[in-house]
């Protein structure tokens, strides 16, 4: 089975921007889709992205697609987020989620099966 491995979070000043990585371990994201979810501190966990490998359909939760950004990389194998002017309210740690959301809508966690161990985003200066 496919495991998703996140890569890339940090620190980032107020404003700035960061580039969040989710690799394949153990299989590849062909013929899945890839989502990306965030839970920050004392909040529920909420779908931020997600990426159909095939076709490259892209999929945003509400207010995300203004600083967000998903793609897939079918060279390195990975599924990217580009987060743009990012604030504190972004301090969150983000997951890289797989399945195949077919009985579920792609927004929902219930929709992916696989799940990585999360990077933290901390935005502040």
């Amino acid at each position: 089975q496919v495991q998703p491995v996140e890569s890339g979070g940090g620190l980032v000043q107020p404003g700035g921007s960061l580039r969040l990585s989710c690799a394949a371990s153990g299989g590849t994201f062909v013929g899945y889709t890839v989502g990306w979810f965030r839970q920050g501190p004392g909040t529920e966990r909420e779908f931020v992205a997600g990426v159909r490998w095939s076709g490259g359909n892209r999929y945003y939760g509400d207010s995300m697609r203004e600083r967000f950004s998903t793609f897939n990389d079918t060279v390195s194998g990975a599924v990217f987020l580009d987060m743009n002017t990012l604030n504190p309210e972004d301090t969150a740690v983000y997951y890289c989620a797989v399945g195949r959301p077919i009985m579920s809508p792609v927004t929902t966690e219930r929709a992916y099966y696989y799940w990585g161990q999360g990077t933290q985003v901390t935005v502040s200066s």
